[in-house]
């Protein structure tokens, strides 16, 4: 493990704790342009989720919109009650052959991306430290008067996640400030992913709110528009 790594897994509540938990479950909103762009524009409000930490099974439920969803790398499936019945789609990542930023999406492709993209969120940086993960520090970042220490990580084919390659921006107190990928599912457009507004859970620091955007070739952000809004009213560990 780099020394990064080990700072930061520390600040954000040591790997011994992270060890304990075997899940979460959460109270959330997503929002922001791409969903406009994607035609699902209220999917994801008033969002109850429960996730596994140890293995990618997300399931999430949104009153408002009468659905309930289930996610695993090999599957998703939607059940509507009243309304569209069930979908189901077996090997989702493949129905995203060809795609761009423009692509419209169905409920399952919106399903799928924000549950891998949910799960990444919430389990780094311990996902960093899972057998298959490759991790190297890269040099520092200045950003908001702040310097950052960058950590590039390779993700296992184990995994799925936006893209193979992503970095990690922390700050001062080794707590993550900001996580830059391409998304692979939308053509490799970029996103910079902003982490904010940390709350201690159980002793697990985690970011309650999150912002993305896009960013240019120099990884500078591009302030409009805000892609994706991801605010988290509630967070609960689940243990052993």
């Amino acid at each position: 493990m780099s020394t990064l790594l080990e700072l930061a897994v520390q600040a954000h509540g040591g790997l011994d704790n992270w060890k304990t938990l075997r899940g979460v479950s959460a109270k959330l909103d997503i929002g922001g342009a791409i969903w406009h762009v994607k035609g699902q524009p209220d999917m994801f409000r008033a969002l109850q989720l429960e996730a596994s930490l140890q293995q990618q099974h997300v399931e999430m439920m949104s009153q408002t919109a009468g659905w309930k969803g289930t996610f695993t790398p090999d599957s998703v499936r939607i059940e509507s009650p009243g309304q569209h019945g069930v979908e189901a789609r077996q090997s989702p990542r493949a129905s995203f052959d060809g795609h761009t930023q423009q692509t419209p999406w169905d409920r399952l492709h919106a399903l799928y991306f924000s549950s891998y993209a949910l799960w990444s969120y919430l389990t780094i940086p311990f996902l960093y430290t899972l057998p298959g993960f490759q991790t190297e520090e890269l040099p520092p970042w200045e950003e908001n008067g702040e310097t950052w220490r960058r950590l590039k990580v390779t993700f296992p084919d184990s995994v799925v996640s936006h893209s193979r390659e992503q970095i990690s921006y922390f700050g001062a107190d080794a707590l993550l400030r900001r996580h830059d990928y391409t998304v692979d599912v939308m053509g490799g457009a970029s996103g910079a992913n902003y982490a904010a507004e940390y709350r201690n859970v159980d002793g697990i620091m985690v970011p309650m709110s999150r912002r993305v955007y896009a960013h240019d070739e120099s990884h500078r952000r591009i302030d409009e528009p805000l892609l994706v809004s991801i605010d988290f009213q509630e967070i609960a560990w689940r243990k052993a």
